[in-house]
């Protein structure tokens, strides 16, 4: 019965996420809490279990992504690589660094993300092609930043990746591409180690594995990668500029709930 309610929240999530071009991290965690705190789930694990169940779908979503952005060869492989090495490391960091977090002190730090991020929308701020990639050393170095925040924050990393790229001077299609692919590695080694953290975690509503609440995750997933492709569908219809400062007031909205 409680995946059946979660159907339309994937279905929300996948167009939100489609429509707008970001992935649906920052629109699932904050559902989730809602829904979680709805339910009577403790609020000592309830932040932890949104951002591990945030992370566990976008495993489905992210999968998707990548054999559509390989199918037009888009994806810069050597580039993935190097950056992978660095975001399995940033992920496993991440997650311990979140479970020693308070889930309070959790929520604050996904609201200023959340604000930083509607700034960073609603003003197009894009930082400049002005260097070159890095070689191997820096690529890892900033995978591991990369996937420690996105483990923090229960994103599949292309809000942070992307900017990286497209700052060492890689065109916006492969860099896009290319964060795409890196999400599945993100999520997928978040996730693993929110279960883990969460393993003999007290306190957790039935069906979760450590800090992933199954229902939720299957039935997100259940929706979300068939409503993205109708998002995608009606941003082409819809003025650019209007949708992302639309976007930048709902992250905001998130951030100031997050906060107080």
């Amino acid at each position: 019965m409680e995946f059946l309610l979660y159907l339309p929240l994937g279905a929300a999530a996948g167009v939100l996420a489609g429509l707008f071009g970001i992935g649906g991290g920052l629109i699932i965690v904050p559902a989730l809490v809602l829904s979680f705190t709805a339910q009577g789930v403790d609020p000592a694990v309830l932040t932890h279990l949104a951002v591990g169940t945030s992370l566990a779908t976008i495993v489905f979503t992210s999968i998707n992504s990548v054999l559509a952005h390989h199918s037009k060869g888009a994806v810069l492989w050597p580039i993935f690589v190097w950056l992978t090495v660095g975001i399995l490391a940033g992920a496993v960091l991440g997650s311990l660094t979140a479970a020693a977090l308070k889930g309070p002190m959790l929520q604050k730090v996904i609201g200023l993300f959340a604000i930083a991020m509607a700034v960073q929308m609603g003003l197009d701020l894009k930082p400049r092609a002005s260097r070159e990639v890095p070689g191997k050393p820096g690529l890892s170095l900033a995978g591991v930043v990369i996937g420690w925040a996105s483990a923090i924050f229960g994103i599949g990393g292309g809000s942070l990746t992307v900017p990286f790229l497209t700052w060492r001077s890689v065109p916006m299609p492969q860099a896009v591409a290319t964060s795409a692919a890196c999400g599945l590695p993100i999520a997928l080694c978040s996730a693993l180690s929110f279960m883990l953290v969460g393993w003999n975690e007290a306190h957790l509503p039935d069906w979760s594995l450590g800090f992933v609440y199954l229902p939720a995750m299957l039935g997100i997933a259940a929706t979300s990668m068939f409503f993205a492709r109708l998002g995608a569908h009606l941003a082409h219809r819809l003025p650019p500029r209007v949708l992302k400062r639309l976007f930048a007031l709902q992250l905001l909205g998130v951030g100031l709930f997050f906060l107080f």
